[in-house]
């Protein structure tokens, strides 16, 4: 699954990013090779309090999956930056992780690693 996005930066550039190996109808000119982010967010309190709760009556836990998105979702951004510094337009083989870390895991941490690529 490919995931088509711009950017706004002194000109607009569009960067795929796909868990696979290949682009479909595109040809990879050039493997700029690995190219990894990371992003930790911690869990605070409040967060931790109200999932104990969900673990006792059952259901999701909005607000760990709200905090793990933005984790996510910042881990994206900074791939897609340090993609393009390398002079990629695209990123390949994506792979994404989630632990927790730090004392009683009190920090979400987001890994993310691909391929950077130039596509035509």
């Amino acid at each position: 699954m490919a995931q088509e996005k711009s950017s706004l930066n002194a000109k607009t550039i569009t960067m795929l990013i796909s868990t696979t190996s290949t682009l479909q109808d595109r040809t990879i000119e050039q493997y700029l090779g690995i190219v990894t982010s990371e992003a930790i967010i911690g869990a605070n309190l409040f967060k931790d309090l109200f999932a104990s709760i969900t673990d006792i009556v059952g259901g999701r836990s909005a607000s760990y999956e709200t905090t793990l998105r933005q984790a996510q979702s910042v881990a994206l951004q900074e791939l897609e930056a340090r993609a393009m510094n390398m002079g990629a337009n695209a990123i390949i083989g994506v792979d994404l992780d989630y632990e927790t870390v730090g004392g009683k895991g009190a920090m979400l941490m987001v890994t993310v690693s691909g391929t950077a690529v130039v596509v035509r």
